[in-house]
């Protein structure tokens, strides 16, 4: 490729390009709402998917017993009952893998902005929808961006991804850590999006990818290189530390090892994320980064 064809952000992301991306949101098919939208709380006296406590009111004739608030009884000698509100609009969470083998690309540009662009489109899709939007890495030491509504909250997003996609961040604890912290975020109803290397979702145990998936929507974009997935048939010469050495990839034996290095991954790691009931794309380095959404509306023709 000529190197006036380079993309800016071929090896970074860049937050202007990040941003851009609001637009390949538009005109693509939004999630569905409720049947009362994605805004406004309406007070229940009863318990529910998505519920949450509001507060305690006396007790009238019809209310259900079993939401009795006893403490508040018991202090004042009235009977008081419990009131739950719906939440008032679904969470988004992005998870983003910092593996350091995401940091590498052969086309277009690295994994690893890649990445940076698809967690943008998911913070874009998730601000149409009207969705809290939340991001959050396998660290020790950073802690996730909360969630919160509105522009503001995904420009947090947006300028997170650009920081851990712009270099491996030296605190990375892995892909496991990081879904460990998002299940004790996640409520029923909830969108998870991960962006992920495919060795990282395999290094993740099934009981956790089968635990999130009871909370709600899983989406798991794995990103690829296509040199990785399908190497040329020549002799190239690589370098190692401080030294150079050459791989056979014409030779029969060095493409069966890499098939197992590299497309037995991704194989292994579809396979192990729809058995359980969890949306797994391939997203390879120089596709489109919108491509994962649902198709534009078509224009209906009078």
């Amino acid at each position: 490729m000529p190197r006036d064809h380079v993309p800016e952000d071929a090896t970074a992301p860049i937050l202007s390009a990040l941003v851009a991306l609001r637009q390949s949101v538009q005109g693509r098919t939004p999630a569905r709402n409720g049947r009362h939208g994605s805004s406004g709380v309406a007070l229940s006296p009863l318990r529910g998917r998505g519920m949450e406590y509001a507060e305690s009111r006396e007790y009238v004739a019809g209310d259900d017993a079993r939401h009795i608030d006893w403490r508040l009884t018991a202090r004042n000698g009235r009977t008081h009952t419990k009131l739950f509100q719906a939440e008032r609009d679904r969470l988004t969470l992005i998870v983003a893998d910092t593996n350091p083998a995401l940091y590498f690309g052969t086309r277009v540009r690295f994994k690893s902005v890649q990445a940076a662009r698809a967690g943008a489109v998911a913070a874009w899709a998730a601000l149409r929808d009207g969705d809290r939007i939340a991001a959050m890495r396998g660290s020790l030491r950073e802690p996730p961006i909360p969630p919160a509504g509105g522009m503001k909250a995904a420009m947090r997003v947006l300028d997170a991804l650009r920081r851990w996609y712009t270099a491996p961040p030296e605190d990375d604890a892995g892909l496991a850590l990081a879904l460990d912290h998002a299940q004790r975020v996640l409520r029923p109803g909830s969108r998870l999006i991960v962006l992920a290397e495919p060795a990282s979702v395999l290094a993740v145990p099934d009981a956790r990818w089968a635990a999130l998936a009871r909370h709600g929507e899983v989406i798991v974009l794995l990103v690829t290189d296509a040199f990785e997935q399908q190497p040329p048939r020549e002799r190239l010469p690589f370098a190692a530390a401080d030294s150079r050495i050459e791989l056979d990839l014409a030779g029969k034996a060095q493409r069966a090892q890499w098939a197992r290095d590299f497309r037995a991954p991704l194989q292994e790691a579809m396979e192990k994320l729809q058995a359980r009931g969890i949306r797994a794309i391939e997203l390879p380095a120089d596709a489109d980064s919108a491509s994962w959404l649902p198709a534009p509306r078509r224009r209906e023709v009078a």
